[in-house]
Order: structure tokens, then sequence, then C-alpha cells
């Protein structure tokens, strides 16, 4: 769905050439039945199993976990929020970015899959997450952090 003012959309709409799609986004999943089905159903699967209420339960567990690696070598800044993390590290000087990469890869060679955006480091981990495997990801983190200089 896209939700504009009146006068956003009476600008678009009346500037589109004749026969044109005024607004070009989102057609790759937009209607499309197979699509809308595996949303149902994750849906349904958020209700049932009543994810939302357990990431309620599990972020503080992250939270406290994540911030643990606050005086790891080149972290500069932790943030999250729900499970969702980021650990920020210091760039290296003149190659902003490959400090996350480096992480990435060897969080990786350790098992662990990570997200790098330039050198912050992303966790998301699933909704079914259990409190050992949050532990186990901190703890690998935590060794792969103290590994990359």
């Amino acid at each position: 769905a896209v939700l504009v003012r009146d006068d956003i959309r009476n600008t678009i709409v009346d500037s589109a050439p004749q026969n044109a799609i005024e607004f070009f986004h989102g057609y790759t999943y937009s209607g499309h039945p197979l699509a809308t089905a595996a949303a149902m159903a994750a849906l349904d699967v958020y209700e049932d199993e009543d994810l939302f209420a357990r990431s309620r339960q599990l972020e503080p567990l992250l939270e406290e976990a994540v911030h643990s690696l606050a005086n790891k070598p080149n972290v500069c800044d932790i943030r999250n929020i729900g499970l969702a993390a980021g650990v920020e590290l210091e760039p290296r000087e003149g190659v902003p970015g490959v400090r996350g990469t480096a992480v990435l890869e060897r969080a990786f060679e350790q098992g662990l899959l990570v997200r790098a955006t330039g050198d912050t480091i992303a966790l998301a981990p699933s909704l079914v997450i259990s409190p050992q495997e949050i532990e186990t990801i901190v703890a690998i983190l935590g060794e792969v952090l103290d590994s990359i200089d």
C-alpha cells in the first residue's frame, strides 16, 4: 500500500503521461497470490506461536548480552531494539567498512552469520531463537572482535 496526502497524489497522477502507471514500485510481490498466501501463513504462525510476546520476553536477554561487548576492541557503539542489535566498530583509518567485513568473514568461519553494513555488525535473529542461542551468538561475536585488529 502507498499512503500519501491528496495534494501529493494529485500532483503525481496529474503529471503522469496518459495510460501510464503513476506509482512505479513494489510490483515483484504486489497482488501475487502465492506471495499473499505465504504472508498470511507467516502471520498465522506469528499469532499461533505468540512470537511478538516471545520477542518482548527475549529482548532484555539480547540487550544485556550484546551490550556485554561494549569493551571489546574497536567497539564504539551498541544499540538494540526488540531482537535486533547493531555493534558499531571504529573504522580502520582510510578504509571504512574493511573492519566490518573482516568481522563478517571471521564470524562466518566460526559458524555465525551476521550482516555488516559498513563497520556496523547487524544482528537480527529469528523470533524463535533460544536464550542459549543468543548466548552462543554473542560469545562467538565476542571472540571474533577480540581477534580482529
